[in-house]
């Protein structure tokens, strides 16, 4: 048996215009644990969800996440963003060096609310839960077009024990200064 080494940016990767996932380490790999390096854009909200029975860790490499990993007080509204803890608990701006761990049936989200991509590393257990997820979720971004059908993303989630609380949203940020547009003569 032999480990794994990657280059930098090695892996198979996967793009859709919501994010960038690269496959570090999978089942296929021997991995108990699927690891991930995943480029979030700017107006990326992967919705507050549970795992019943997954594990997750989220490590900051650049930019900055607003993280949040524990339960409300209230699972309330259509977003995640101002949700507290009964302790006070309130999501985080996670910059380079933060991590969050989540453990199963902990609530959690994800989203970059700042105008640059942000880049972490993911691992989840057990493998191939998310490797899976991945893979179908970005064949339903290319399908797509201009929207998602989220029907389609509410059954594939079930699929693979993510059971959404608040909506994934991607709304891109858009520029304040666009380019004139060139007219022909």
């Amino acid at each position: 048996m032999s480990g794994l080494i990657l280059p930098p940016g090695g892996g198979r990767k996967l793009v859709t215009k919501a994010q960038e996932v690269t496959f570090k380490a999978t089942q296929a790999d021997g991995s108990a644990v699927s690891v991930f390096e995943v480029v979030v854009p700017p107006g990326f909200d992967v919705g507050a969800h549970v795992h019943n029975d997954s594990q997750e860790f989220f490590y900051v490499l650049e930019g900055e996440l607003q993280l949040l990993g524990f339960e409300p007080a209230a699972r309330t509204g259509d977003t995640w963003h101002d949700w507290r803890s009964a302790d006070g608990q309130a999501p985080v701006n996670a910059t380079e060096g933060a991590s969050m761990f989540v453990p199963s049936g902990t609530p959690h989200a994800f989203r970059n609310a700042s105008s640059q991509p942000a880049r972490m590393l993911f691992t989840c257990f057990p493998s191939p839960y998310h490797e899976l997820y991945f893979e179908e979720i970005a064949e339903i971004w290319a399908a797509g077009g201009a929207a998602v059908d989220p029907k389609a993303v509410e059954q594939m989630r079930q699929r693979y024990d993510v059971h959404q609380l608040t909506p994934l949203r991607y709304q891109p940020p858009t520029d304040p200064h666009p380019k004139p547009t060139e007219r022909g003569a």
